[in-house]
C-alpha cells in the first residue's frame, strides 16, 4: 500500500518539478555564462552550467521538511525525462539512452558530492567549478572565482524562497551578471 501512496505523492509534484526544473534551465542559459564567465558554450558545457543550477535548487528542497525531499527528487525526474528526450531527438538508439542518461545521472551525483564537499571553501569551491565545468580546459581568467560568485548569490537567492512558493513550480534565480563582475 505504501508503494501507491508515493507514487501518487511523486506525481502530485510532477508538474512543479518540471516547472522548477525549467527555472534552473533558463538560468543556467544565461549567456553572460558563456560569453562573460566562459564557461564552455558547448553540449557538455550546457550540461555542468544546468547540472550546477540544478545542484543548487535540490540542496535548498533538501533543507525543508516534506514535501521539499520529494519536490527535490521531482526535479530529479524531470531532469533526466528531459535528457532522455533530448537523447532522442539527438538521434540517440534506445539502447544508447539509458547508458548515457546513467552515465548524466552518475555525472550530476558526482558534481553534487563535490560541490556539497567544498562548500563552504573559496578556493575549495573553485576548484570543483573549474574541475567539473572547464574539464581540463583552461577557463578565462577570473572564470572560476565569478562562477562561484554566481553560484553563491543563487543559492542565497533560492535560500529566500518559501516552501510554498516552490510548491507552485516557481524558483527565481537572478541575472548571473549580478554576480559576474
Amino acid at each position: 500500500m505504501g508503494g501507491f501512496l508515493s507514487l501518487g505523492r511523486k506525481r502530485r509534484f510532477e508538474r512543479a518539478g518540471f516547472e522548477l526544473y525549467g527555472a534552473a534551465v533558463a538560468a543556467a542559459r544565461d549567456p553572460v555564462l558563456y560569453d562573460r564567465i566562459g564557461v564552455p558554450d558547448t553540449l557538455d558545457g550546457r550540461f555542468d552550467a544546468i547540472s550546477l543550477h540544478v545542484f543548487l535548487l535540490i540542496r535548498r528542497l533538501n533543507q525543508e521538511a516534506e514535501p521539499g525531499p520529494t519536490l527535490a527528487q521531482a526535479v530529479f525526474d524531470a531532469m533526466f525525462s528531459d535528457m532522455d528526450v533530448n537523447l532522442r531527438e539527438m538521434g540517440v538508439g534506445d539502447m544508447g539512452v539509458g547508458r548515457r542518461n546513467r552515465a548524466m545521472w552518475e555525472a550530476l551525483h558526482g558534481r553534487a558530492a563535490a560541490y556539497t564537499a567544498a562548500w563552504d571553501d573559496d578556493e575549495a569551491l573553485e576548484a570543483a567549478l573549474a574541475r567539473n565545468i572547464w574539464r581540463g580546459l583552461s577557463p578565462n581568467p577570473g572564470g572560476p572565482a565569478a562562477l562561484r560568485r554566481v553560484a553563491r548569490m543563487q543559492e542565497a537567492t533560492l535560500s529566500a524562497q518559501d516552501l510554498a512558493t516552490f510548491r507552485t513550480g516557481i524558483a527565481r534565480y537572478r541575472p548571473a551578471m549580478e554576480a559576474a563582475a
